[in-house]
């Protein structure tokens, strides 16, 4: 299992040590202090993300391995870059109506500022994901096809539900509406907009990525030639930008919160990106190690995690929302769907050998 895990362990390292000459030259006196919240970071990312590798697991394995070779590659610079230093930096900029310059100058030598900036973008930044995150998880229990349930009492009826097109989008369009209802009205509008938004960036991203992988197995079947160029045509790059997404939903929270703990936009760059780091090597071993058709239930108990994600970020929109909370229903839902899945495992192995059994002694009395 370490295997897996190498690259992380020494983007970590080098992570570190940047943060310790970074505060040595900016903040000296401070090393200890920032490596720990660089750790702190981590933590958090990793345990506000765990049901997100389930996720990306369940897409990865669609995918060929050069392909996933790349979402840990060229993946880790978009979530690092990208999401944990440049959105935030542009968010600031649109709702500033500064330049991107004089928002990256914010951030570095004046970082109270620039936080207060983020701070009042916050419920438009969050209203986003929430609607993207909520899509996904009422598009995966709104399946008629779907023939494994957890918990059978809720997720029948859903399922059944799903023969029912554009529920999904009903759904959240109601949640969108509940929840903007309870934002500051000088800003609700632009909440509102922002949710919007995430729908149809969803029904986007879903809509071409079904399209063409339904269009690759009719041709392949389920063969995913993928070559080394960009090529819109390929399900395999469409998939790579849903997980990107996927990732930069989930990350919002963490992205916005991390300046609870520190204003140095460098080291909450270098915490949260580590813990991405660490979440997307655990996307691969999930994958490689086929541990979603060993444990059936994970699937389900990250969706549901999801799901209660998405529904704290709406109420982070207008009530602040502490990490904690976040990370502890996650982590419940994935702890519970994992050993729900090694009983049914356990429970369908002595069924299987019982049966044997059974054809055994059959078969010698006919004999």
């Amino acid at each position: 299992m370490l295997s897996y895990f190498k690259g992380s362990y020494i983007f970590a390292f080098f992570g570190f040590l940047i943060a310790y000459f970074w505060t040595h030259k900016m903040h000296p006196g401070l090393e200890l202090s920032a490596l720990f919240i660089v750790l702190v970071l981590s933590v958090l990312e990793v345990s506000l993300s765990f049901d997100n590798a389930v996720i990306n697991a369940t897409k990865l394995e669609k995918m060929s391995k050069i392909w996933q070779k790349r979402f840990l590659t060229w993946g880790i610079w978009v979530a690092v870059f990208g999401m944990r230093f440049l959105f935030p930096i542009l968010i600031v900029a649109i709702f500033s109506n500064l330049d991107i310059l004089s928002v990256v100058n914010l951030a570095f030598n004046e970082p109270d500022k620039y936080s207060n900036y983020l701070h009042q973008s916050h419920p438009m930044i969050i209203t986003f994901g929430a609607s993207f995150l909520v899509m996904l998880f009422f598009t995966y229990f709104l399946n008629h096809q779907k023939q494994v349930h957890w918990i059978s009492f809720l997720e029948k009826p859903f399922s059944k539900l799903g023969h029912i097109k554009g529920l999904n989008v009903v759904l959240t369009l109601s949640l969108l509406m509940i929840f903007q209802a309870f934002v500051n009205p000088s800003i609700r509008y632009s909440v509102f907009i922002s949710g919007i938004w995430g729908i149809i960036v969803y029904l986007l991203i879903e809509g071409i990525s079904s399209a063409l992988e339904n269009n690759a197995n009719e041709k392949a079947k389920e063969n995913c030639d993928c070559s080394p160029k960009f090529n819109m045509t390929n399900h395999c790059f469409i998939n790579f930008l849903y997980l990107e997404l996927i990732d930069a939903s989930f990350s919002l929270d963490g992205v916005l919160g991390a300046f609870a703990l520190s204003k140095d936009i460098l080291i909450i760059t270098i915490g949260l990106s580590i813990g991405a780091m660490f979440v997307r090597s655990l996307t691969v071993m999930l994958t490689e190690k086929k541990t979603l058709k060993e444990y059936i239930y994970l699937e389900h108990g990250a969706h549901y995690a999801i799901g209660a994600l998405a529904i704290i970020m709406f109420i982070s929109s207008f009530r602040e929302v502490s990490e904690v909370i976040t990370g502890f229903l996650g982590l419940f839902f994935i702890i519970c769907a994992f050993f729900t899945s090694v009983i049914k495992s356990n429970r369908d192995k002595k069924q299987n050998l019982q049966e044997k059994i059974e054809n055994l002694v059959k078969n010698k009395e006919e004999n």
